[in-house]
């Protein structure tokens, strides 16, 4: 195809697989003649992603590429090597991009720039996954925000830009070649995949907000009750923009919750973008001294835990529906997470590596900083003396026990509330429950003195 120099500009996706309500793209579109929409497959990122994600990610780069008329451009390997070879082969002078605010991605996004420059090229970060970026508000005395209160206080009052109604008139470049991505993995859950791209995304969100969100305050806790908005996957990958949804919310009780969960994940985007050591490192530097357990045996509790074995019903129940559906509702991540650390007394960082190699979902900044909030050990986090009775949780948030038996077929004999208590059949707390089930590993009671103990002698 023959170009003329200056007239072509590339759109670099990442994690904005959409059309509408895409900056990046409106920038590109009014400023060049002709457009190359791009996606790089970086073995970095895959190679942490997990077959669920991965596979869920060529999904939606399908629907993109139908989208796009069969035009998106596919190469894998380094980007700083794979964008500047594009940009050198169409000879664009700019690159356009979503900008990024994990700790990988600025990092890969400098080298990008710097090897773009050397060729006299440019790259132009345009808009952001957020509604309000990472780094856009601060405390009055300057700060970045450490309470989740005021930070989604501060959050609403900075407000955002409405949405791109429209999507972008522009002309893509066809006949490059193609061919780099790497082999589609055969996802792990058990289920089918959750639909992908802008199309299913739109259609999850209409579901949603036409509907079930009215009764998202008190519903959201109920795992039994399917009243989610089961978006985050878009999220995850910009197949919908939370400006997109947040323009869609009034001030009524269930709206304004939603509007909420949205603010949470762009404080924890912000937390991240602030302290990118927290990835790994405890933002409760005092807990750095907590004793996690070792060896054979917490590796035995860790299996248990990982395969929905550890004889309470609503932490298998939600481990199990994480195998089987590769998503976990958010109330029994929060049961799941705190047994695991509680309980077990078990690094959150090995759950929280699971839960991103098993969730369509996973998103760094969420699950690690949701893993710390409720390990005690985070930003705005629940002290970490507070301990999650699992029992309790299952009887309060699945108070039939609907959501047990559907996930745990060796207690679906059990009728209402009683799957939360099975081993009281057997009259003993280690007793076998059920053909199958298996007893409790660990005494709660006893674990939760242990944990506290540990706490007082950090």
């Amino acid at each position: 195809m023959a170009i003329t120099p200056g007239s072509i500009g590339i759109v670099w996706f990442r994690r904005d697989l959409r059309l509408a309500d895409n900056p990046a793209l409106r920038v590109a579109a009014r400023a060049h003649d002709l457009v190359v929409p791009v996606f790089v497959h970086d073995s970095v990122l895959a190679a942490h992603a997990g077959a669920n994600r991965t596979a869920y990610l060529h999904a939606t780069l399908d629907a993109l590429d139908a989208d796009l008329g069969g035009l998106l451009v596919e190469r894998a390997g380094d980007p700083a090597a794979v964008v500047a070879s594009l940009a050198a082969e169409v000879e664009a002078p700019t690159v356009y991009v979503a900008e990024d605010f994990g700790p990988y991605g600025r990092r890969r996004d400098d080298e990008v720039e710097v090897r773009l420059l050397a060729d006299g090229r440019a790259l132009r970060r345009v808009g952001s996954p957020y509604a309000v970026a990472p780094g856009s508000v601060f405390t009055k005395s300057g700060s970045p925000f450490k309470v989740f209160t005021p930070f989604a206080r501060a959050w609403r009052e900075h407000g955002w830009i409405l949405p791109l109604e429209s999507v972008p008139t522009a002309s893509f470049v066809g006949g490059l070649a193609g061919g780099g991505r790497p082999p589609t993995p055969e996802p792990e859950a058990r289920g089918p995949m959750p639909p992908a791209g802008e199309r299913a995304a739109h259609d999850a969100a209409d579901a949603f907000l036409d509907g079930l969100v009215g009764g998202y305050r008190d519903g959201r806790d109920r795992p039994d009750h399917d009243r989610t908005s089961r978006l985050s996957p878009h999220l995850k990958f910009g197949t919908v923009h939370p400006r997109q949804l947040l323009a869609r919310l009034s001030d009524e009780p269930g709206p304004s919750t939603f509007a909420t969960e949205l603010a949470w994940r762009e404080f924890y985007a912000d937390v991240l973008y602030h302290s990118p050591e927290t990835v790994r490192r405890n933002v409760n530097a005092s807990l750095g001294g907590l004793v996690w357990d070792t060896g054979s045996l917490a590796d035995d509790r860790f299996d248990a835990w990982c395969q929905g074995r550890t004889g309470y019903p609503i932490v298998d129940a939600g481990m199990r529906q994480l195998l089987d559906e590769g998503w976990m509702h958010n109330r029994v991540r929060m049961i799941a997470a705190s047994f695991l650390v509680k309980d077990l007394h078990l690094d959150w960082r090995r759950g929280a590596a699971w839960f991103l190699r098993h969730l369509y979902d996973g998103d760094l900044a969420s699950n690690t900083h949701g893993w710390q909030w409720t390990a005690g050990t985070g930003t705005d986090a629940a002290p970490f003396f507070r301990v999650f009775n699992p029992t309790t949780q299952g009887l309060r948030f699945d108070p039939d026990g609907d959501y047990v038996r559907r996930y745990v077929p060796e207690l679906r004999a059990m009728e209402g509330s009683a799957v939360h208590e099975p081993w009281k059949l057997a009259g003993d707390l280690f007793g076998a429950p059920a053909d199958g089930y298996p007893p409790p590993i660990v005494d709660h009671a006893a674990e939760r003195a242990e944990t506290l103990a540990r706490y007082q002698q950090r």
